[in-house]
């Protein structure tokens, strides 16, 4: 359910923009998509978990909140990453 350090540590090398960059809204976005598909996973075998899914309703905020702003800064960068994570907006 939750994920990995070595898949952290790749989705950070695969989006980050410069070395060292942990924060960036990219990465972030990366990581709660990831999370994000590993809640959904969960809740085809528990479906009445619910306090998993308030976490999960939370982390889907978070992430919209993270690419709006995203969008507002650089519409490039995030044209490029709802592409590579293939998200539908």
């Amino acid at each position: 359910m939750s994920i990995t350090a070595e898949r952290k540590t790749e989705l950070i090398t695969t989006h980050a923009r410069g070395t060292g960059d942990t924060g960036s809204a990219e990465v972030q976005v990366a990581i709660l998509s990831e999370r994000i598909a590993n809640l959904t996973e969960h809740f085809k075998t528990h479906q009445k978990d619910n306090h998993s899914r308030r976490g999960l309703l939370k982390m889907v905020s978070q992430r919209r909140s993270l690419l709006d702003h995203l969008k507002s800064k650089d519409d490039e960068r995030y044209q490029a990453l709802i592409g590579t994570l293939g998200l539908r907006r």
